[in-house]
């Protein structure tokens, strides 16, 4: 995939969601998930998450209660001293950050507790795993914001016509 299929790809992204949404119904689940883990890393290979950094800037990962103890204990605070300070609950009653964009996110898109991340952000943007089909709506929304799936949902298409 050129630059040029990058260039503007939120735009791109946002024509394409009817055609994404068809492609991922009908879309050979077990042929799929074969292709996941190169596409995965071909897109971290081509795109540099740190001049992005949509995912912290515009929505929050849920907190997990063992996300809540390490990252309690990794900033060295009483875990409801970290949720009062930091976390509200959401409609679906998951810990969210109270702010956008996460408070944790550096000036240079670095986070400031990596090592100790919640797991929705380690594993995001779910581009090599199972949540890319199974969790269709997450897919389409995360299309809209983030390069990467972006980048995946296109090459599948592309092979899929193959």
């Amino acid at each position: 995939m050129s630059n040029d299929l990058l260039r503007n790809w939120e735009k791109k992204s946002g024509e394409r969601q009817k055609l994404y949404k068809q492609f991922l119904h009908r879309a050979d689940k077990n042929k799929t998930l074969k292709q996941l883990p190169d596409l995965h890393e071909e897109a971290f290979s081509r795109i540099d998450c740190l001049k992005c950094a949509n995912c912290c800037k515009r929505f929050s990962p849920r907190f997990k209660t063992p996300d809540i103890k390490r990252i309690s204990k990794h900033l060295k605070m009483k875990e409801g001293d970290f949720i009062e300070t930091y976390l509200r609950l959401d409609e679906d009653g998951d810990y969210v950050t109270r702010s956008s964009p996460c408070p944790f996110l550096g000036e240079d898109n670095y986070c400031r507790i990596y090592e100790a991340r919640p797991s929705d952000c380690h594993r995001f943007p779910y581009t090599n795993e199972d949540v890319l089909i199974k969790r269709q709506q997450i897919t389409l929304k995360n299309a809209s914001f983030c390069p990467i799936v972006y980048f995946v949902l296109e090459k599948l298409m592309e092979a899929d016509k193959k």
